[in-house]
């Protein structure tokens, strides 16, 4: 956990001390002197590895180097403000977790050796779990668990101790390479009781941190690599959990930043997919935890994340990224990661009564203005306001306040008439916090910004378009069509003075108020008149909205045409891939009915799966025999009862059930679950008894709302020749013509193990079986699903495992193969376990595969019919590899966990 946070413009040096205003100071003041005098103690420090000259060389170079390229002139200041605001020691604290260690190390040293040629100090903080993992399970230990927490016996205190002291020097090595000096701190910083030594054993809780280590190793130009171990007073080692330490480290340090880096790079929402930029506790926090998604790992983190915020300055954040974006979220507004701060709560008024005091109200509209009247103008102003209706939002300490202008009779959109922020309010980013609650209250808005504007790029970012025009800038968001472009153009062309640069509709108010209500300079969008700035082009009101919306999020990069039209064809629900993993804790795991060829493969997924934790496996047929193939524990088949299942489950044994039981025999097993009353049991039934019950979530992910399955916890496990089905017709559903056949051959695995002449390979040699020749419950399956009737034909062949679907598709309209290729590549790009073809896709390619192939596209010369094969492994995408799908998106895992991926 590192606790070093510079700058993130995005948050933005909230921590900037500094009263003079940031437009004020000189770049070349700052790069030339602020590293040696306006740090207390650095210049000395760095005479330990340069002097001071080269030192400061070296700075410029980089600070140089940095503002070319961050683009905004606000972000560079608050940069520079940033840079000599915070003493080395509390700049930052950075945990870094061991899988960053392994794979990213390179990344992480450039990262950190950027950092430190700014002259900056982040305090580093690792833990190597997996590493301990694989060491522990090469020693034959087996590692144990307790409310996810390593219960930590001698033996593996020991590996422990000695694999943290080779990451940790891994890492120190890999810096002075770079030419950054590093200290290895590996003990003497922590200090620590028993944590519960009965249930955890040698695991610690630490209850105090020397600092005197880490500001030695600063004041001798070094960065302080921690490691998570602590000791006891009499000097036991006793082990933490990284996280633990690093958060303790900062409640000792109280820093800047907390930064946590993460291969997934920060936390997502999980109806949207999309990373969360942003987190303001005390705004968002009571809502959040709501969320279905926010659970497990993901509630766990936003939960210690608000306690430990509440014990640090309000100036402090946390953010979680990957190491690859530390620069961007430390130096840049959009930032990389997911940012956590407790912000302040916006309140909002639509009468001026409601403000205890009006001339509070007044201060505020006057702070930074210029001109000798600008008080008897605010004062107009606010008088104008009693007049018309207005919303108005403000944080607690009125670091920030906005002004909205409901749509009117007069105008068909809300104007954001004032909006004043104070230096202090943009360095904590109550902007972001007031702009989120006004986006909440209107979906129109439109404003206006000087073009020398040193908030420029926010507002850009705020913006979903923009017309620049003579200095000025008028920015929206919500107007989406054209028709609504050319509406407001045309509104601003008639009324600009009045409507957009005005709260007050008299004219004569209007200019009063320009000159003291004008926020370009410096403070945010302009409320004053837009008289003799704006003279548009009406010459065509075409080419009037056509520039509009070219100009339209001007300040970020064009999208090619090919990718635009891609948006709208691909695929609409995407994998959520590591979006979804709010979980890092195992998972308790019962098989019930494991005797069969699918349950052996989910077996050995389960075994490979670093969180699928198997506990019970029941076979009637198998009870007291030793289970095959899984090698985390020992387990004994049981023949488990429902009743068994009910006081199973009402005890929280299991926190995942998967049914693997013949059609119409599982019933009982998932009533007793529920009778159990163990909330958070997720049941997946590889059975057909609950694939047409509408209480349950049917599991295919490449077709239904991953969302919808993450969320459920009763998931039906679709069939395997019909998931191969479905995926070979679905993008073919708007153009059908008529009833499509799938002719449909499966390996005798299919049939299962129990004797049959669907499974006698002696019958099967050099013959091919048909049967359920109609209304087979597949076709009934696949029907349902698509909504159209769909022909199945299924028939069993010699090889052991693998289906190939053969399927005609009668068209709608005529298509060329191409185009049909074409929309399947656009259905299913990004999905890992689907892959299209050319030629007909064969058996024995996909056995053993844990993928859907599909090709042929074979188009009749009327071009009104086309042919498609798809191949599938029955046992494995066609069952178990499916059901682990769903088993990682509703236990909040990542969805391809466990599945070997080629």
């Amino acid at each position: 956990m590192l606790v070093v946070r510079m700058m993130s413009l995005r948050t933005a040096v909230r921590r900037a001390s500094s009263s003079k205003p940031l437009r004020s100071l000189s770049s070349t003041h700052i790069v030339a002197a602020g590293a040696a005098r306006r740090v207390p103690g650095l210049q000395q420090r760095r005479l330990y590895s340069r002097s001071a000259d080269s030192q400061l060389t070296a700075t410029r170079s980089t600070v140089v180097q940095l503002l070319s390229n961050i683009g905004s002139k606000r972000e560079v200041q608050q940069y520079l403000s940033h840079f000599t605001s915070v003493s080395s020691q509390q700049f930052a604290v950075i945990k870094v977790g061991g899988a960053i260690i392994t794979e990213h190390l390179q990344t992480l040293s450039s990262a950190l050796a950027f950092l430190n040629h700014v002259g900056l100090y982040p305090i580093v903080v690792h833990g190597a779990g997996p590493q301990l993992n694989r060491m522990l399970e090469a020693a034959g230990v087996e590692p144990q668990f307790e409310d996810g927490i390593r219960v930590t016996d001698g033996k593996t205190l020991s590996l422990a101790r000695k694999l943290f002291l080779e990451e940790n020097l891994k890492l120190v090595e890999e810096l002075e390479r770079m030419g950054v000096r590093a200290r290895p701190l590996t003990s003497g910083v922590f200090t620590a009781d028993y944590l519960d030594k009965d249930k955890y054993n040698l695991v610690g809780k630490i209850n105090g941190v020397d600092k005197t280590p880490i500001e030695s190793a600063i004041q001798a130009g070094c960065l302080p690599i921690l490691t998570s171990m602590a000791e006891t007073t009499d000097g036991q080692v006793l082990n933490v959990n990284a996280d633990v330490a690093a958060g303790e480290l900062a409640r000792a340090l109280q820093p800047l930043k907390i930064v946590y880096l993460a291969e997934k790079g920060g936390l997502f929402n999980g109806d949207t997919g999309e990373k969360i930029s942003v987190i303001n506790l005390d705004e968002e926090y009571d809502h959040l935890m709501t969320q279905w998604w926010v659970r497990h790992g993901t509630r766990l983190k936003i939960k210690e994340m608000k306690e430990l915020l509440s014990d640090l300055p309000r100036t402090s954040s946390v953010a979680i990224i990957h190491p690859a974006d530390l620069q961007k979220e430390l130096f840049t507004d959009s930032g990389a990661g997911t940012l956590i701060r407790r912000g302040n709560k916006v309140h909002t008024s639509t009468s001026l009564d409601d403000f205890a005091s009006i001339d509070q109200l007044k201060e505020v509209l006057i702070r930074d203005r210029e001109g000798l009247d600008a008080r008897a103008t605010v004062d107009r102003y606010v008088e104008g306001l009693r007049e018309r209706d207005f919303k108005v939002y403000y944080d607690e300490p009125m670091e920030a306040l906005a002004v909205v202008l409901p749509p009117s009779q007069d105008s068909a959109f809300a104007h954001l008439a004032t909006f004043t922020i104070t230096k202090a309010g943009w360095l904590t980013n109550v902007a972001d916090n007031v702009f989120a609650s006004i986006k909440k209250d209107f979906p129109k808005l439109v404003w206006t910004v000087k073009e020398d504007d040193e908030n420029l790029t926010w507002f850009f970012d705020k913006a979903d378009g923009s017309l620049s025009r003579e200095g000025e800038v008028l920015f929206w968001y919500g107007v989406e069509s054209g028709e609504e472009v050319k509406e407001l153009i045309n509104e601003f062309n008639q009324h600009g003075r009045q409507m957009f640069g005005d709260i007050n509709l008299e004219s004569r108010l209007a200019r009063a108020a320009q000159a003291a209500l004008n926020i370009g300079k410096g403070t945010g969008a302009s409320a004053a008149s837009l008289e003799q700035r704006r003279a548009f082009s009406t010459t065509t009101t075409t080419t009037t909205t056509t520039n509009a919306l070219r100009s339209a999020r001007s300040v970020r990069p064009s999208i090619p045409a090919a990718a635009a039209r891609r948006a709208y064809s691909t695929n609409p629900n995407p994998p959520l891939g590591d979006k979804n993993i709010s979980n890092s804790q195992p998972s308790k795991v019962a098989l019930i009915g494991a005797r069969g060829y699918t349950g052996q493969a989910l077996i050995n997924l389960l075994n490979a799966h670093p969180n699928m934790d198997l506990r019970h496996v029941s076979s009637r047929e198998l009870a007291g025999k030793q289970l095959q193939g899984y090698d985390k524990r020992e387990i004994i088949y049981e023949n488990l009862s429902p009743d068994d299942v009910r006081k199973m489950s009402a005890n929280g044994d299991v926190d995942c059930w998967v049914m693997a039981l013949p059609n119409g025999v599982c019933k009982p097993f998932v009533d007793a679950v529920d009778q159990g009353a163990a909330t958070g049991n997720v049941i997946v039934d590889l059975s057909a008894d609950y694939r047409f019950n509408d209480q349950w979530t049917y599991g295919l992910p490449e077709l239904v709302n991953r969302s919808t399955i993450a969320k459920a916890s009763r998931i039906a496990n679709p069939g395997c020749y019909a998931t191969a089905a479905q995926l070979g017709i679905s993008p073919l559903v708007p153009f059908l013509g008529g009833q499509p056949t799938v002719f449909g051959v499966s390996g005798y695995s299919g049939a299962g193990t129990k004797p049959s002449p669907k499974n006698d390979v002696q019958n099967l040699t050099n013959n091919l079986i048909a049967y359920s020749l109609t209304d087979h419950i597949h076709e009934r399956e696949i029907s349902s699903q698509l909504g159209a009737e769909i022909a199945f034909i299924p028939h069993v062949a010699v090889w052991f495992q693998g289906i190939h679907h053969t399927i005609s598709i009668p068209l709608n309209k005529e298509m060329s193969s191409r185009d049909i290729r074409n929309l399947f590549q656009e259905r299913y790009a990004g999905e890992k376990l689907v892959k299209i073809v050319g030629e007909p896709p064969m058996v024995k390619n996909i056995a053993g595969r844990h993928g859907v192939e599909i090709g042929g596209f074979a188009v009749h010369s009327s071009g009104k019919r086309v042919v498609i094969c798809v191949t599938i492994d029955n046992l494995l995408k066609g069952a178990a590899t499916q059901c682990l799908q769903n088993m990682n998106l509703a236990l909040g895992y990542g969805e391809y966990e466990g599945i070997p991926l080629e």
